[in-house]
């Protein structure tokens, strides 16, 4: 790794916003640790991004870690650190949303999205903060979403746990200013990938390429922007009254929620609904 000019680990990183961005990152010559749930999925992850910068094959390896799992976070650590790697460039991308009536939540899978979307990242962040700290020097990405600026009814704990993550991301932020450490949060909107199709519905117009999204985010991690929302339509929609957007949230997840996703949940990482 020694000819690489930074260690970046990518949560989730197998589609989506989490792939993007490992492509951003491979482009400007960072080394890539790729981490998700499934080993197949990051297999074919790295070689497609082999092949996007022909004739540069090396400078990726794949951990394959189920972060949904009690202390996965703290095992991925340990791991690191067993191989004696030091991450440079920590971004939190994995996260689980569940769709549906807050009644008709599958308790198993509620767990599952907390443990991902709230307690890893809180982990993850808590171990790489510390070492962080101790070099003077590194970078944190949380991905939270445009939905952790309101209430997201048929979607409620989905919206309340990157609310969650937006809180504490801006929380650490100050207390790493003087420290040599940034801390910066993405808020992607709507993002173009397969869920539209699976869930039986028409991907909205305003949907932002995830390609898109993650140059956005690339751009704004490097700049060291507290609060990163990509595209003119979502920056737009924070200045909607919550009040109004709740309504709208409302109408168009119970529409999704009646397609045939109710009471389900889904990767984030694969399938964003932000």
């Amino acid at each position: 790794m020694g000819r690489y000019r930074k260690v970046v680990l990518i949560t989730g990183a197998t589609s989506g916003i989490g792939f993007a961005l490992a492509k951003c990152f491979r482009k400007e010559g960072y080394f890539l640790i790729l981490t998700s749930s499934s080993r197949e999925r990051l297999q074919q992850a790295a070689i497609e991004l082999r092949k996007s910068i022909p004739g540069r094959k090396e400078g990726i390896a794949v951990i394959c870690q189920d972060l949904s799992l009690p202390d996965a976070a703290g095992q991925l650590y340990a791991r690191l650190k067993k191989k004696g790697i030091k991450v440079d460039i920590l971004v939190n991308n994995a996260g689980i949303g569940m769709l549906g009536e807050a009644a008709e939540n599958n308790l198993e899978k509620l767990h599952q999205m907390i443990q991902v979307n709230i307690k890893a990242l809180t982990q993850l962040c808590t171990l790489f903060l510390h070492e962080m700290y101790r070099e003077g020097s590194g970078k944190i990405l949380n991905v939270a979403s445009v939905g952790a600026f309101q209430p997201g009814p048929y979607t409620a704990s989905y919206y309340a746990s990157k609310a969650y993550v937006a809180s504490y991301s801006r929380a650490i932020r100050h207390e790493a200013a003087g420290k040599g450490v940034q801390v910066c949060t993405l808020y992607p909107g709507t993002t173009r990938t397969d869920f539209f199709r699976r869930a039986g519905g028409e991907t909205p117009f305003w949907a932002m390429p995830a390609d898109k999204v993650a140059r956005i985010a690339f751009a704004g991690l490097m700049k060291n922007r507290e609060i990163i929302v990509p595209g003119m339509f979502n920056r737009l929609l924070l200045l909607v009254p919550v009040k109004i957007k709740l309504k709208a949230v409302a109408g168009i997840k119970r529409r999704t929620a009646c397609t045939g996703l109710h009471g389900k949940h889904y990767v984030t990482a694969q399938f964003p609904i932000k």
